[in-house]
């Protein structure tokens, strides 16, 4: 019986650990929600994130106010770490560092310089995606709010 409970109890940190990031899904920008400082917000943005062993792969699509298109991709280790840039016209470089189990900080670069960061947190309920945002933009632009974004399901 002590054994049962022992490796009923390993069986489940051991799930613990293999469970996906809490990232991990299709997030649609809620426009009501999000709340820019300075510059403006996307008109429409998703962000799609897979995980692919240690790695999350990152795609950002949307369209800005003034109708420009929106598109990044990167690569990341999930514990955090130097990334690999796939497709950006702004950035050529990207790492992020882990903060907790639903928090993530990522820097993007250019000449080995961070010139946009983003502090990501999953909600508790892992249905809300929040993005607070520092820096030069995608589109070249110099911004400063968070992004909101629901889950899509």
């Amino acid at each position: 019986m002590r054994y049962t409970k022992l490796t009923l109890v390993l069986l489940g940190f051991a799930a613990t650990l293999c469970a996906a990031d809490p990232s991990v899904g299709t997030w649609n920008m809620n426009i009501n929600k999000t709340v820019f400082k300075n510059g403006t917000s996307p008109f429409r943005q998703s962000v799609f994130i897979t995980e692919t062993g240690s790695n999350l792969n990152v795609k950002v699509a949307g369209t800005a106010v003034n109708g420009r298109k929106i598109a990044v991709s990167y690569t990341i280790p999930a514990a955090g770490g130097t990334g690999k840039m796939v497709q950006s016209s702004e950035y050529d470089g990207v790492s992020a560092k882990r903060i907790g189990p639903n928090e993530l900080d990522i820097s993007y670069m250019k000449g080995g310089k961070a010139i946009y960061t983003a502090h990501t947190t999953v909600s508790t309920d892992g249905n809300t995606l929040s993005v607070a945002t520092q820096g030069v933009n995608p589109l070249g632009d110099t911004v400063e709010g968070t992004v909101v974004y629901n889950k899509q399901k």
